[in-house]
Formats: structure tokens, C-alpha cells, sequence
């Protein structure tokens, strides 16, 4: 590392010369105590004490003091004139020539060293060897303080600018950058609030959708599973999952004779209840394989067997049977209070003794059915009128009924209890008595309904129109016998009675065979005739005439439809069963 120019080298003492304005101590290097040496000349000219190697020509004067010898500085130039002493901490300062002077002490500053502070020669500094001196700023500030005659520099108020002076335009920016900043802040926070209330406002509709869909599938409501198309696939597997509770009622009437049939349905699931009237011509099958009618089924199989035989043709699961003769239904009106039904027929008195008397029952919307009144409207059936009409008398009896009992379980079964009647062994009191307390619930809040099973002419029930009842009611499948199991038997009506028919169809649908609408001829008979076309249906012709009270002379050999076994031509002869 190259020392700075004027630290000097080898072991050079230096001497306190004193303090400078900061404080800090000043130095001076002592003078040496010989006699300066003849400086090297390579011109071979004289040379003074010291060479100045800033020196100028304009700076060059004579050295040499009056009186002592000194030997004169090398001029490289020749000039003649004495070059200045070296001095290595400022310019170079000339004695006057001739006279002799007394060399005064070595002063670096240009001033001779005394006590106390003296005073620093501008552009001169003295320093410790290998210490930095004060920074060029503090130099040249004690400068411009230590050195009157240096020119000083002139500073205005103006040129300054102080922190603590408040900007005109300080609180006009803050105030711009608060409103911005705030203005984006709300912008974002709206955004913010926009995009979560649509996030949960999709959530909302898509558990909505989600949960609306579930709801119609699980009820077997969704559009499309209920047509034509998808009543084989959607529907039935929908159906079939669905819970329901059914117990079948026996009307028997008591006075007249003769039996109704219905089922009631509660079904659970979708909660919905239904009586679905069954009517006496349905075919059944029995325990030994043959087939009957509903009603037959009724008076001979009694209540297991029937129960048996309905859910075998119905495809369902009845829980037990429920025997509701006549005088325990005007019982079971008279302990629900009476009730109201929209009636459509006016009903004669049966213990009238007179025709012409005023009916029992009018016909009417709303009509209050007292016991005796409710039994005479389920039961009766008008000359010539289809069983069906009566059914659905009896339907709208039961529904009434149901609307009055108490939706307390335990309430029903006191109703239930009241009455003192024999149940069947399949249903309890109280098993009766909790079951028609969920069917009147339904039926109070007008989730009930009343559907009729469509049954042909030949007692079976049709896919397709007992697909309505059967699948979506009962969540069975319809299973009617095979039609070659009965004999078939065709009907025409001669006898100028147009009731004659119906009446026929009954009485031979209860005797378990198939009845065939054969048509009405042109004219009337006076006597009717049995007839069989294969010698193998005779004793089955035979039979039908027995069935119709026919005599067995009008079982005849002849000609008969190709899809009947036997033909029957109703004459005049005829008697009614109801006459």
C-alpha cells in the first residue's frame, strides 16, 4: 500500500503544534539538525536545500540567507535564480535576497509554532502518518471561517425547503389517495358479496332441483314414468317400493242378500289413501285351481280363502279381512255422528208399505245420511242398474265414514270396540281401530280417493286399463286366470227386457263362467234356448241352464260363436233373479 505523499518515511519524528477547531491534536515533523545535503543534479548544476517539484517559473526565486551559506536549489532551466527551499505542506516561501537572515523554526502552517491554537493555513492540513484527515466538507467549511479574505458564498432563505413546512397540495394528494383507495376497496368488496351470493344463490337451486327430483322419483311422480311407454320399467319398480297397508271389507247385506267388496289402501309412502271397489264379476282362482266368481268366492271360500284368491288375481298383499255386515254399518254411522254424501239417486224406503211414499234418501250434494239412511244408499241397485253404480254408493258410504272417525288411533279403536263385533281373525281391534285412524287423517285433509277396478265383460281384468289401479294403487300386477280355465258363454237378449241381460251376466259370472255379450236380436222369443256346438259341451250347456233356471229341454244342439262354448238366446220365459 503506497503512503500518501506527505507522511514522510523511514522512523520521522513529529511534534504537538496543537489542537484545531474539532479538537483533534495537529502534528508537525520535526526539522532535522544537519546540514542539508547537496540535492542530486544530473546537469551537474547547484541545487538549493530542497526540490520543489510543484514550483513554477513565476514562483521561482532566490534562496539564500545573509551571512550562512546554503546551498543553492537545482534549476533545471538554468535561469540563474535560486530555486525555492522545498516545503511539502504548502508553496513555497522565498527569503529576500542579500542581507543574512536567521533561519526561523520549521512551520508547515507558514506561521511560527507558538502555545495555543493556531490558526490553519488555507489548503494546508497536517496529519498523523497512516490517519485520515476530517472530511473534505469540514475542511472547507473551517476554511471559509478561518480565512477572512476567502470569498463567501452567498445562501438565500428561498433555496431551502424544510420538512416541517406543509405542501399546499399535501392534504389535496392524501386526500385524492384516501378516495381512491377507498373507492377501489368498495368496488372489491362488492365484487366480494356479488360473486358469494351467487355462489349460494346456484347451491340453493341446484339442492332445490336436486332435492325436488329425489322427492318425485321416491313418490313415482316423475313426468314420464307414469305413461303408456314406461309403465312395464319406471313405474312398476316405483310402485312396488312404495309401503302400503290394505285390508279388504265384505258388505253383506243382510235383508236382501248379495255382498260388496272393497279394499282400503293406505299407502304410506306417498301418503295417499283409497278404496278401490271391487266388483262381484272378477274372476278368482280357488285353492284347487279352478276358477269363480268374487262373489261366489265370498259366500263358498269365506274370508282366507277369498283373501288368497284376491291377491293372487291383484298381485298384492292384503293384511286382513274385515266382515262389515249391514246392521254394523248403521251402527258405525250412528257412532260417527251421521254423515254427509253427495248423493245421485233418490232411495226408497225398504220398510215402506206403500209405493210412492217419500224415499228414505234424496238425491242431492251434501245430503246428511243418518245409520239406517247410509246402509239403504250402499246397498241399493235400481232395476237394471249394473252392479258397478251400487259400488260406487257403497265407495262413497265408506269415504263418509271415514271422514267422521276419530284420527286417534286409540279413539278409533274405542269406536271399533263399540260396535261389539266379531273381527276375523287376521285383524284386531286395535289393529282395526289404528288403521282406519291413518285412513280418516287422509281423509280429512283430502288426500283420499275412491277408484273403481275396470273388470271386461268376461270377469278378467285388461292390462291396460287395470294398469292404473292395480300398479299405481295396489303395486301389484293384474294376473287373471286364463280365460280357457271357465267356459265361456255368449248372451243375447230376446225377451224385450233390456235388464235381462245384466241380470244374466251376474248370475253367470257368480256361477263361474265367462260371460260373452252376444248382441240383441231383431226380434223377440217367447222361449230361450241353451245351445252347444261340440258334443263335449253339452253337459257345460247343461249347467248354464241350470244356472239361469232354465229347463233343461232348451239345451239344444246349434250354432254358437267361434269365441264361446255355449250360446244362450234369452226368451220371454225368462225370469230375473231379482224378481
Amino acid at each position: 500500500m503506497n503512503d500518501r505523499y506527505d507522511t514522510g518515511y523511514g522512523e520521522t519524528p513529529y511534534e504537538l503544534v496543537g489542537y484545531d477547531e474539532y479538537g483533534q491534536p495537529v502534528y508537525r515533523q520535526v526539522p532535522p539538525q544537519q546540514i542539508p545535503h547537496q540535492a542530486y543534479d544530473p546537469y551537474g548544476q547547484q541545487q538549493g536545500y530542497g526540490y520543489d517539484p510543484y514550483a513554477t517559473n513565476g514562483q521561482a526565486g532566490q534562496a539564500g540567507q545573509a551571512g550562512q551559506q546554503q546551498t543553492p536549489a537545482y534549476d533545471p532551466y538554468d535561469t540563474g535564480q535560486q530555486a525555492p527551499v522545498h516545503d511539502p505542506y504548502g508553496p513555497g516561501t522565498y527569503p529576500p535576497q542579500g542581507g543574512a537572515q536567521t533561519a526561523a523554526p520549521y512551520d508547515p502552517y507558514g506561521q511560527t509554532a507558538t502555545s495555543g491554537r493556531q490558526p490553519r493555513v488555507a489548503g494546508q492540513t497536517a496529519h498523523i502518518p497512516q490517519q485520515a484527515g476530517p472530511a473534505a466538507e469540514e475542511t472547507a467549511a473551517t476554511a471559509d471561517r478561518d480565512d477572512p479574505a476567502r470569498p463567501r458564498r452567498d445562501y438565500h432563505t428561498e433555496q431551502f425547503a424544510f420538512v416541517e413546512d406543509p405542501d399546499a397540495d399535501s392534504e389535496d394528494v392524501i386526500d385524492w389517495l384516501n378516495f381512491t383507495e377507498n373507492r377501489t376497496e368498495r368496488r372489491e368488496e362488492a365484487k366480494r358479496r356479488a360473486r358469494s351470493r351467487l355462489v349460494a344463490l346456484v347451491v340453493v337451486l341446484a339442492l332445490t332441483a336436486v332435492g325436488g327430483v329425489g322427492y318425485l322419483w321416491y313418490a313415482g311422480k316423475l313426468p314420464g314414468l307414469s305413461s303408456s311407454e314406461s309403465k312395464a320399467t319406471g313405474t312398476t319398480t316405483a310402485s312396488a317400493a312404495q309401503k302400503r297397508d290394505v285390508i279388504v271389507v265384505h258388505l253383506h247385506d243382510t235383508a236382501q242378500g248379495g255382498t260388496s267388496t272393497a279394499l282400503l289402501v293406505d299407502n304410506t309412502t306417498t301418503k295417499q289413501g283409497t278404496t278401490v271397489l271391487l266388483p262381484n264379476s272378477l274372476v278368482v282362482t280357488t285353492d284347487d285351481g279352478t276358477t269363480t266368481t268374487l262373489a261366489k268366492s265370498v259366500d263358498e271360500d269365506g274370508s282366507a280363502g277369498t283373501r288368497e284368491a284376491l291377491d293372487t288375481v291383484l298381485g298384492t298383499q292384503i293384511q286382513g279381512t274385515w266382515r262389515l255386515d249391514t246392521p254394523y254399518l248403521q251402527n258405525l254411522v250412528d257412532l260417527v255422528g251421521n254423515i254427509e254424501v253427495d248423493t245421485d239417486t233418490d232411495v226408497p224406503d225398504p220398510d215402506a208399505k206403500k209405493k210412492g211414499e217419500a224415499p228414505l234418501v234424496n238425491k242431492g250434494e251434501g245430503q246428511t245420511l243418518s245409520g239406517k239412511m247410509a246402509v239403504a244408499y250402499a246397498t241399493y241397485r235400481a232395476e237394471g242398474e249394473a252392479q258397478n253404480a251400487q259400488l260406487q254408493r257403497f265407495g262413497q258410504v265408506m269415504q263418509g265414514v271415514l271422514r267422521k272417525v276419530s284420527s286417534d288411533a286409540q279413539g278409533a279403536t274405542v269406536t271399533v270396540q263399540t260396535l261389539a263385533q266379531i273381527l276375523d281373525p287376521s285383524l284386531t281391534d286395535k289393529d282395526l281401530g289404528a288403521f282406519l285412524a291413518a285412513l280418516a287423517d287422509l281423509a280429512k285433509g283430502g288426500d283420499y280417493k275412491t277408484a273403481l277396478l275396470p273388470v271386461q265383460a268376461d270377469g278378467t281384468l285388461s292390462a291396460q286399463d287395470g294398469a292404473g289401479v292395480v300398479k299405481d294403487v295396489l303395486g301389484g300386477t293384474a294376473k287373471s286366470p286364463d280365460q280357457d280355465a271357465a267356459v265361456s258363454v255368449s248372451v243375447q237378449n230376446a225377451s224385450g227386457v233390456r235388464a235381462h241381460t245384466e241380470d244374466a251376466r251376474v248370475v253367470l259370472l257368480n256361477g263361474g263362467f265367462t260371460f260373452l255379450e252376444g248382441g240383441t236380436p231383431s226380434g223377440t222369443q217367447s222361449a230361450s234356448r241353451v245351445l252347444y256346438a261340440d258334443a263335449a259341451d253339452k253337459e257345460n250347456a247343461t249347467e248354464v241352464a241350470k244356472t239361469l233356471g232354465l229347463p233343461t229341454s232348451a239345451v239344444k244342439k246349434g250354432t254358437v260363436a267361434a269365441n264361446a262354448d255355449v250360446a244362450v238366446v234369452l226368451g220371454q220365459d225368462y225370469e230375473s233373479s231379482t224378481s
